[in-house]
Parts: C-alpha cells; structure tokens; sequence
C-alpha cells in the first residue's frame, strides 16, 4: 500500500518519477520497484520521499506493510486515505493499556453513544488501526463532513455506506461531494 500511496502523491503533485528520486537521492530503478509494491523503502528513503513529496511522514509511515485487496483497488478507497493531514486532539485524559491481541494499534478512542452497540458499548475503548482500509463489514473510524465516527463500513457497487449496530441510528451514504476521508480500522 505504501507504493500506491507514493504514486498516488506523486502522480496528482505532478512530478515525474525521474524528478522525485533525483530529489529524495534515490535511484530511479529503486523507485519504480517501491511504488509498484516490490519493495517496501527503508525509513530513511521513505523521510526522503515525504521531504521531497512536502508530505507529513507520519501518515505514509501508517500503511508500511499494508496491503490493498483487487476489492479494494477497485472501488478506489486509497483515495480516502488522508496522507497529508493529522489527527487533531482537542483533549487527552489519559493512557490506557494497548492489549496484547491489538499490538498493531495506533490510538484508543472512547465511545461517547450508543450508536455502535451492541459491538461497542458506550465508555468502552475502540482501538484504531491508523491507514488500514477497512473490508466490508468491518467497524472503522471515519471522517465525514467535520465529524469523526465510528461505523460498520460497507461498499457495494462502488457506493459506500457507513451503518451503525444500533438501529436507533440512521446509515451514512458517502457522495462525491461529502468531505470524506478513512482513518482507519477498529481491530479490538
């Protein structure tokens, strides 16, 4: 998934792949081998990458080792993976420990409703796999128009739905103008 992403990047900056690794300091044979996933880049090359991509590393760094199913390419949903934007945090209470069957896990975020019970009980913890697409049926953590939310993703035909375990909650169906983005996957 990491070469996808890069090229992805690459290809709608407009820079070619002979001017991306003359900037990142790599050859160019090397490059094509990252972005066609036969190789994954060292840290170093993938910093490189991002300097020369003005991209944030972090991002990126999330789908290193990831894969992306034909489903998934089909439907285009790496185009739903924020590469150059951050998770804000407007308050932190505390730590809580990562249990061992999520090890993958990149932050545990509270459930405030009801909405996704009974699969997670409100006050119970989400963990968040950052920069993994999700499959159908899978619980994950979206943003959609200004607000993050926790749902069962669904994508049928090429229409994505994001529906809630608690049937007191209305489905979510993303359109082409929704400001929307895939933050990743609940694995516990």
């Amino acid at each position: 998934m990491i070469g996808d992403m890069i090229a992805k990047i690459r290809k709608e900056k407009g820079i070619t792949k002979t001017e991306l690794a003359k900037r990142a300091g790599i050859n160019i044979g090397h490059l094509t081998h990252i972005e066609k996933g036969e190789r994954n880049p060292s840290q170093n090359t993938l910093k490189n990458i991002c300097k020369a991509l003005d991209t944030p590393y972090q991002p990126l760094m999330y789908t290193y080792g990831k894969t992306v199913s034909e489903e998934q390419e089909s439907y285009g949903l790496i185009d739903y993976i924020p590469y150059n934007k951050v998770i804000a945090i407007d308050n932190i209470d505390n730590f809580i420990t990562c249990p061992p069957n999520a090890p993958s896990s990149s932050i545990a975020i509270k459930i405030n409703d009801e909405s996704m019970s009974p699969a997670l009980e409100k006050n119970t913890y989400a963990f968040i796999e950052f920069n993994t697409l999700p499959e159908n049926k899978d619980i994950g953590l979206f943003y959609i128009n200004g607000s993050f939310v926790i749902r069962k993703f669904y994508c049928k035909k090429g229409q994505i739905t994001l529906k809630p375990e608690n049937k007191n909650f209305i489905d979510t169906k993303i359109s082409k103008d929704d400001d929307f983005y895939i933050i990743g996957k609940v694995i516990l």
